[in-house]
């Protein structure tokens, strides 16, 4: 349980700072990887994904026991990143460099797959799982 909390307790202020910016740099980022954005809505909206992104880990990180069925999802975020970078990569649209940032995700799926397994069920999953009436039910 120790490892959850830490997972979702890590750097969280540094990242959300890092997504907060991306509103700011939106010129920046045509510049620096030419063309310009045509589809801002898109980026805006992949950015803002990514803010709430963050918060649900901050949810998890309060109660990983409660919040464990959260890090199924939290996996798939990570790695469908990771999976369009692959793919992306594979089809020479993106260079060994734009693939690359897909590493820290890879790690941080990684991590929540850990946290997951080594995360104890809740209560209220086992009694469920067990086919005993839940405490709603059974009042």
């Amino acid at each position: 349980m120790r490892l959850a909390a830490l997972r979702h307790a890590g750097h969280p202020n540094e990242i959300v700072l890092a997504l907060a910016s991306l509103y700011f740099m939106f010129d920046l980022a045509g510049r620096l990887d030419p063309p310009p954005i045509t589809h801002p809505q898109f980026y805006c909206g992949l950015a803002g994904l990514g803010l709430v992104w963050q918060f649900a880990f901050f949810v998890i990180a309060t109660d990983p026991v409660r919040f464990r069925p959260m890090m199924i999802p939290s996996v798939l975020e990570k790695v469908s990143y990771v999976g369009a970078l692959l793919v992306l990569y594979s089809r020479d649209r993106i260079s060994a460099v734009q693939a690359a940032t897909a590493v820290p995700d890879l790690l941080l799926a990684v991590l929540f797959v850990a946290a997951y397994c080594v995360t104890p069920r809740s209560q209220w999953a086992r009694t469920q799982r067990q086919g005993e009436p839940s405490r709603e039910s059974a009042g």
